[in-house]
């Protein structure tokens, strides 16, 4: 796991405190949503799916940072819908910085060069990349020919300024563990980006292609052939190394979705940002008031295949930490990706 050593200590303090506290559960990271517009047309995403009423639709500033600090997670995803087509994205960024918030802006980078003036570069801030291929592949998921070749461009520009860059790469049946290896050597060797973060396609209810989504089993073998021959070892992924793990089939976990919840225009999203149960309006409602027991693999028939990080990341995340074992290993991962 590459995560910067100051971005580590703090998450593992805040780890430690919550198990002072005895809270069985509590955020690591928001899944913070203050749009659903997006100008691009993914076929795995359904995000645009909603009424044309609801995509003109900005949070305000004050509501977004605020739900942030209310659920007191260290760690913000601002997510959409682009956030880049926010217009005051770079002020909730600001905001949440100056908070000591660590904050990742997920963007497809079509507007990124244009945009990138209205940051500034912090070690709490990083632009999170969308690439889920080479050119080709690449900008088939995304539906526009000339996407890849932008994203890329955006990511060498961003980080001559000086930015942290990470990327998110989601894999489709159609992926072979090739294809993957090879888009991870080009993020990891030729961009050098940061962190790299991976996900199998999970099978999101309002997304047009609903045909290319992967089985748990195709899961594992797939990743369990990409990371042989010392590729998860060298390439610097932001992960815990028993999420990994869980990827390859080597170990199972339970989801935890209230972990990562997902905060939108509509409030907070029962369970979690891929399916939804419902809004409530505060934090607190969503973690008393939701029955979590009943989400999971063999629990609800809707999460039969999914192994998103978004409900099983912290189930290794807390893993870690209740295993001294396991915390050697991560640390000793975390700094030997630094080193890379």
């Amino acid at each position: 796991m590459a995560m910067p050593l100051r971005q580590s200590i703090r998450v593992g303090t805040y780890l430690f405190e919550q198990k002072l506290r005895k809270r069985e559960k509590f955020p690591l990271i928001v899944e913070l949503e203050p749009l659903f517009a997006c100008n691009l047309k993914c076929e795995g995403c359904g995000k645009i799916q909603h009424p044309a009423g609801v995509l003109k639709q900005r949070m305000p500033v004050a509501q977004a940072v605020g739900a942030v600090l209310e659920s007191g997670a260290p760690m913000v995803s601002i997510a959409g819908g682009e956030p880049l087509m926010h217009p005051q994205i770079d002020e909730i960024v600001r905001q949440l910085v100056a908070k000591r918030k660590y904050v990742f802006l997920c963007t497809n980078a079509m507007l990124l060069r244009k945009k990138m003036d209205k940051f500034t570069p912090s070690p709490y801030f990083a632009f999170a990349v969308h690439i889920d291929g080479l050119r080709e592949r690449h900008d088939e998921s995304v539906a526009k020919e000339g996407v890849f070749d932008e994203a890329v461009a955006a990511i060498k520009e961003a980080k001559r300024r000086g930015f942290r860059v990470t990327t998110n790469s989601t894999f489709f049946n159609t992926d072979t563990p090739q294809t993957i290896i090879e888009v991870l050597n080009f993020l990891n060797d030729d961009l050098q980006v940061d962190e790299m973060m991976i996900s199998p396609a999970y099978a999101y209810e309002k997304a047009p292609d609903q045909d290319h989504f992967l089985g748990v089993e195709q899961t594992r073998e797939l990743f369990k052939k990409a990371f042989s021959g010392g590729n998860r070892a060298r390439w610097r992924l932001n992960h815990s190394p028993l999420f990994l793990d869980f990827l390859e089939g080597k170990v199972d976990f339970p989801c935890t979705a209230w972990a990562i919840p997902n905060y939108s225009l509509f409030g907070w999203q029962r369970p979690c940002y891929l399916m939804s149960d419902g809004y409530v309006p505060t934090y607190r409602q969503l973690i008393e008031e939701t029955d979590w027991d009943k989400y999971g693999r063999g629990k609800d028939p809707r999460c039969d295949n999914c192994m998103a990080h978004c409900g099983y990341e912290p189930t290794a995340v807390l893993a870690t930490m209740g295993s001294l074992k396991e915390s050697i290993r991560a640390a000793r991962e975390s700094v030997a990706g630094n080193r890379s």
